[in-house]
């Protein structure tokens, strides 16, 4: 005799076997989520192991916590803004990176006045403008240039250490909560040459000066370490190196 299967008994086991299936899912959620925070994690440690290693004992920065925006290393320094970890165009913080005429968004062959989009432009501050920062055009989000107020902060309100990373000469910038950056002496670039390279470091700001001419600069020399104009008989048209910021 064949035997008749209760509705009632069916539709306990179909109760059942949701709970089941569902209960399996949020532990699948659950577990993805917690690999995804391992993963950023990791990556954060891996980033401060790259940029800030102790393979040159000479080094002081590796202690400083660093952290990640739209794949960029970041310290903050107790300061209004964050610090990129290295130069734009730069895989890391020795690295030079790449030398940005004022107000132009890529680096190129030769830096001269007639092939300066700027020169003699009457343009207002820059920072976060993707016509004309190139950290904002390259890095997306809210990384911008610095202004001239804010490369003030770092020379005002953080200590300064020259001294040489990975054979690389620069600055180490301490800000107040005892992380820091590392400024390398990248020089500058006039027309096909590069310059200065290992003894200045010449950093844009995204604010101009009143002539249109000229826009400052973080200038460091030996001992020295100062915001002022550009100083350059090419002014706008020098290549020069920029170190994103970010809220």
């Amino acid at each position: 005799m064949k035997k008749t299967t209760n509705p009632m008994d069916m539709a306990k086991r179909l109760s059942a076997m949701s709970m089941l299936l569902a209960l399996f899912a949020i532990v699948l959620t659950l577990s993805a989520c917690s690999d995804d925070d391992d993963d950023e994690e990791d990556d954060t440690e891996q980033l401060a192991d790259d940029f800030y290693g102790d393979d040159d004992a000479s080094d002081s920065d590796d202690t400083s916590e660093v952290d990640l925006y739209k794949g960029h290393a970041y310290v903050d320094l107790g300061l209004s803004v964050k610090w990129a970890t290295c130069n734009l165009g730069a895989s890391s913080p020795e690295d030079y990176g790449n030398y940005y005429a004022w107000g132009e968004i890529e680096d190129k062959e030769e830096y001269t006045y007639e092939n300066s989009i700027t020169y003699g432009v009457d343009i207002d501050d820059i920072s976060g403008n993707p016509v004309y920062d190139a950290a904002t055009a390259n890095w997306g989000g809210s990384w911008r240039m610095p202004t001239k107020d804010e490369m003030m902060e770092i020379v005002e309100g953080c200590e300064w250490t020259w001294t040489t990373r990975n054979d690389t000469a620069g600055y180490l910038v301490t800000g107040v909560n005892g992380n820091a950056i590392f400024l390398p002496a990248a020089g500058q670039r006039t027309r096909a040459s590069l310059g200065q390279a290992g003894s200045y470091g010449h950093y844009w700001t995204s604010t101009p000066r009143d002539d249109s001419s000229d826009a400052y600069q973080l200038l460091f020399l030996g001992s020295r370490y100062f915001v002022g104009d550009a100083s350059s008989s090419l002014l706008r048209a020098t290549g020069r190196s920029a170190r994103p910021v970010s809220k």
